[in-house]
């Protein structure tokens, strides 16, 4: 059942929800969630079951402020704090030591825990609301199957879990992908997952290098949506540079069937057959993101059994969307 963020009263209905056990389709600036009390193991079970996801593979837990992250985490690292206060609340999770009483099946068994803090008004009226009631963190993956595209809108969440889940709708997100983590559990910021907030955004906010999981000899946490293959859609993903889906798509003609395309350039008139369905990529990369999963989920709703879609910039605005891209790829 779809309900309004826009009504006080939902918003507190879907704040009973969740402090009572209940799982809630939640709005958020990056993607919708699937939330549940962060702190209750049999509701947040309930998130694992109902997405397919393994129970080892951690959820990131949403703070109404960055005052509630001392309910989770054990320590924080000072860097981590000149990033919470540039970014949050923004699409920005932190990977800190977890208080080992905390959390434990959110964050999959791990002494580490992802914490995050929205900035989606309505996310953050229901985070306030289950604060009050002493329910200081909701832990929300992305409200999809797992593996699949993931949800920017109420209506996607619905087609995933049907009438029975309670959604509490926010509107289009903003953002369109899923926020960048930072593990800031191993003395310097290690860069888990791109997002909108980019590399050299969170340098200069902290004031030291960035680096990947494998410059370090430790081993990383484990983190949402860093495995190889994830965000696909049903058809068949490949990624192609714009001169390939060109000579490609020139070779087959214009009786192509079943075949999507996203790519900046519009094909060629004569091979615009009825078995095309094209889009226009957008040649930015903030709008590129906001599109994507949106443009995924439209592809595979019209049945296209193939998508191909031309490879963006190798730069760092976007790296967010070819971490999707590739990872959905995959």
């Amino acid at each position: 059942m779809i309900i309004s963020g826009n009504n006080l009263a939902h918003v507190q209905q879907a704040a009973d929800a969740l402090c009572a056990g209940e799982l809630l389709g939640l709005p958020t600036e990056t993607v919708y969630g699937l939330a549940a009390d962060a702190s209750h193991e049999n509701a947040v079970a309930q998130i694992f079951k109902a997405k397919g996801r393994p129970a080892n593979h951690p959820l990131i837990v949403h703070v109404a402020s960055p005052e509630a992250v001392k309910h989770f985490a054990s320590a924080v690292p000072a860097f981590a704090q000149q990033l919470m206060a540039k970014f949050w609340p923004g699409p920005l999770t932190l990977i800190l030591p977890r208080q080992l009483d905390k959390a434990a099946a959110a964050a999959g068994g791990q002494n580490s825990v992802g914490l995050r803090c929205p900035s989606h008004p309505v996310a953050l009226a229901v985070l306030k609301a289950c604060a009050d009631k002493g329910v200081w963190g909701v832990a929300a993956p992305s409200a999809n199957l797992f593996g699949r595209v993931s949800p920017t809108s109420a209506a996607h969440v619905q087609s995933e879990f049907g009438d029975a889940l309670l959604i509490l709708d926010g509107g289009e997100c903003d953002v369109g992908i899923e926020s960048t983590i930072v593990d800031c559990t191993r003395g310097v910021p290690v860069l888990l997952r791109p997002g909108q907030i980019s590399r050299t955004q969170i340098e200069q906010a902290c004031g030291l290098k960035l680096l990947n999981p494998d410059a370090l000899p430790s081993e990383a946490p484990r983190a949402s949506g860093t495995l190889a293959s994830h965000y696909a859609p049903s058809a068949k993903l490949r990624l192609m540079r714009a001169e390939e889906w060109q000579k490609a798509l020139a070779a087959l003609g214009p009786h192509t069937q079943n075949l999507a395309l996203w790519s900046v350039e519009k094909p060629a008139h004569e091979l615009m057959g009825a078995g095309l369905l094209w889009r226009a990529m957008p040649t930015d990369a903030t709008q590129a993101a906001h599109d994507l999963f949106g443009v995924l989920r439209g592809f595979d709703a019209r049945g296209v059994r193939t998508i191909w879609i031309e490879m963006p910039p190798d730069t760092p605005a976007w790296e967010g969307v070819r971490d999707r891209l590739q990872r959905a790829a995959a």
